[in-house]
């Protein structure tokens, strides 16, 4: 029998993904981001935990905390474009393996620089999923309306993801120790990898010329060392601080020469062209806003309800659980509000609308008042969601189809350094309107109280070992400092939310699109939804598109098939 014959009559493998239905391929994703998202933020209810075990100083406290999105942010770029050459599902299973791995060193570590070291591998994890995850949606949804519906519910569940993380680490801490905050990520990715491995499509960009992996270290370097300065200052640092000073200048320096050799290239990572476009980066601009709002209000809101109500973990996660489900309500709406209102009204409330809640919460005290937190944490939820929709959905269909990769990658490093960036900046206005508070405080010694300006947690351990009168009164001085550093923080926070409305006035007032236009007006939505400006035109539109694609439909289309295409 000749080869040929053999060859015929042996069944062909099927390519992993082929045929399956994308909104089956958009779960699988979901819930990569989901345990990355997730990650984020579980931490913060262990964080007294954390202390009270590993005994870190208040810088290592820091980085256990700040390392997860400070490597994240810096290696985006990097494995980003690295899976527009490889093949995005390849880097997907590997960030899920290096996840795995990492969770299992963090659930076990005994100090704190393994702690750290751990945290950092699982940065480095998610740094290969975030992106491709992203990468992969715009290839499996080239349709604007569905590609719409798909981010809304892809921002969704990176916005659950970070507000259950408190939710889920109240419960492990509840009934475990610490270390189950990171355990329950293995078997999560036990099973993530088969299926991803058997559903995922697999996809590449079409870039030709070789990978630059000298400009891909250069922005990895640059990143990091620009976030890691702006930590020092979070932390206290003086500016003058070599430590602090040479990071900061080295980063900057590094990225400067990074956008020249971009520039210069005929092949680049990533096409800094696109922040020609003012609605490209005014969303990479709102995104970074939006987290650094979010993921440092998040660290402090969980700090105010354990220390300062004497909440548990998991009532703490139940408090933010409105949060989650206003998150949700808006991204699962977020389609039809942008057709309906437009990506400059809509993010523009959504920032609006999240500063209200903000202020709203400059109410909180000493005592509980779940009325206040319920209303003002559904505010919250809501507005910022609908302001990463609306921002992720400008940026991506802002950018041209063939650089989906490096949209995705800047994207994910925007929205990584504004929760990295968020903790250390409101961490620093915390720090900074919180100690003034102890410098003196009557009937404790000067050291004590100089140590108690470190931490609200810090500070209730030096009370507990005074006690008696002057142990009391170090308690009660804490926490009203901490709740007036509160306060500080959250009108900060209001300003900068503000801001972010005022930047978002230079987005597209309506949605112009192509294949969203056909679509809605087949189902019934108006012109004005879809930003043309009369029904004439709106015919006239879809006329010539129908035209211009005819000859190139074919017979007979496969399900799915996102190998090696764009769309």
């Amino acid at each position: 029998m000749s080869g040929t014959t053999t060859a015929a009559l042996w069944p062909r493998r099927r390519p992993a993904g082929a045929g399956v239905n994308r909104w089956v391929v958009l779960f699988v994703l979901c819930v990569s981001l989901l345990l990355v998202a997730l990650d984020a933020t579980v931490l913060h209810v262990a964080v007294p935990a954390v202390t009270e075990d590993l005994r870190p100083g208040a810088v290592e406290l820091l980085w256990i905390v700040d390392i997860y999105p400070l490597v994240c942010a810096s290696l985006l770029i990097l494995f980003g474009t690295l899976g527009d050459r490889i093949g995005r599902r390849r880097v997907l299973l590997l960030g899920y393996t290096l996840f795995g791995v990492a969770s299992a060193v963090a659930a076990f570590s005994r100090t704190p620089e393994t702690l750290i070291l751990a945290r950092a591998l699982l940065g480095a994890g998610g740094a290969m999923i975030m992106p491709a995850t992203l990468s992969i949606l715009r290839q499996v949804f080239p349709e604007r309306r569905e590609r719409a519906l798909a981010i809304g519910i892809w921002s969704a569940v990176a916005a659950v993801g970070a507000a259950v993380g408190p939710l889920l680490g109240g419960f492990l801490l509840e009934h475990f120790w610490w270390g189950s905050v990171f355990l329950v990520n293995i078997p999560l990715m036990l099973v993530s990898l088969p299926v991803g491995r058997m559903l995922l499509p697999e996809s590449r960009g079409e870039r030709g010329g070789p990978w630059d992996v000298t400009g891909a270290l250069m922005a990895a370097a640059g990143l990091f060392g620009v976030v890691l300065g702006v930590k020092r200052l979070g932390g206290g640092e003086q500016v003058a601080s070599p430590f602090t000073l040479v990071p900061l200048l080295a980063g900057a320096a590094l990225l400067f020469l990074f956008v020249r050799r971009q520039g210069r290239r005929p092949h680049p990572l990533v096409d800094l062209r696109m922040f020609r476009r003012p609605a490209f980066s005014t969303s990479v601009g709102c995104i970074v806003l939006a987290m650094l709002a979010l993921v440092g209000l998040e660290l402090i809101a969980a700090q105010y309800l354990q220390l300062v109500l004497g909440l548990s973990p998991l009532a703490t996660g139940l408090r933010l659980l409105p949060l989650t489900v206003a998150a949700m309500a808006s991204g699962l709406a977020g389609a039809r509000m942008l057709r309906r209102f437009g990506p400059r009204r809509m993010v523009c409330f959504g920032f609006c609308l999240t500063a209200a809640a903000v202020l709203t919460l400059t109410a909180m005290g000493g005592t509980d008042n779940a009325t206040l937190l319920l209303s003002g944490f559904v505010l919250l939820g809501f507005g910022l969601e609908t302001t990463l929709f609306g921002a992720y959905e400008s940026m991506l269909s802002e950018s041209p189809a063939d650089q989906a990769g490096g949209a995705a990658a800047i994207g994910e490093t925007s929205y990584q350094l504004g929760a990295g960036i968020g903790i250390a900046l409101l961490g620093s206005v915390m720090n900074a309107a919180y100690a003034p508070g102890l410098a003196s405080v009557p009937g404790v010694p000067a050291h004590a109280s100089r140590a108690a300006g470190h931490s609200l947690g810090e500070a209730y351990d030096i009370a507990g070992r005074l006690g008696g009168s002057g142990g009391e009164a170090l308690r009660r001085a804490a926490r009203e400092s901490f709740v007036h550093g509160l306060h500080v923080t959250l009108l900060v926070s209001a300003g900068l939310l503000l801001l972010g409305a005022v930047i978002a006035l230079r987005l597209p007032r309506t949605m112009q699109c192509g294949d969203l236009c056909e679509d809605a007006l087949t189902a019934g939505g108006g012109p004005a939804e879809v930003g043309l400006p009369s029904p004439r035109a709106a015919e006239k539109h879809v006329a010539e598109k129908r035209a211009a694609e005819k000859p190139r439909v074919p017979a007979l289309t496969p399900a799915l098939d996102v190998r090696d295409t764009a769309p």
